[in-house]
């Protein structure tokens, strides 16, 4: 009795192999229908910061959404903090800056704020944008001070 090799390691590669597909490329997300917000980054931390100092960061607003996500409001929640829209009106698929700047006042210690963005997404009208920062003294100069005994 003769047995057929070559065919057999064909079949048996075959079943090792798997099937071959033809793998299409995966299609890119779909865009929700109506104005959707995002906001990069969600929250920020300045860091440590010296006393009466001023300090920026730029935000992205983006639309992720079909149709014109209209900013219709920002406000921050302390004076220490200003804001700068570039654009009220940011198309799909586009974004805009938010110019956050957070002023420190002359005493030390953690200072946290908000700034909330009111907007004509449906699934979040308003969306907080987390600030804070660590106000710290300038450092001293020269020798440590000596307490008599």
């Amino acid at each position: 009795m003769t047995s057929d090799r070559p065919g057999a390691l064909m079949v048996l590669g075959l079943l090792l192999a798997g099937p071959a597909v033809a793998q299409e490329p995966a299609a890119a997300p779909s865009p929700v229908p109506g104005p959707r917000i995002a906001v990069e980054p969600a929250a920020f931390d300045f860091g440590k910061v010296l006393p009466r100092r001023t300090v920026t960061k730029e935000f992205r607003i983006r639309n992720f959404g079909t149709t014109d996500l209209v900013i219709e409001n920002v406000s921050a929640s302390c004076n220490c903090t200003e804001t700068r829209l570039e654009s009220k009106v940011v198309k799909p698929g586009a974004s805009t800056a938010l110019h956050v700047t957070l002023a420190t006042r002359s005493t030390t210690g953690p200072v946290e704020g908000n700034v909330a963005l009111r907007s004509n997404d449906s699934t979040q009208t308003i969306v907080e944008i987390k600030i804070k920062a660590t106000v710290t003294g300038p450092k001293r100069e020269g020798p440590p001070s000596r307490t008599p005994a």
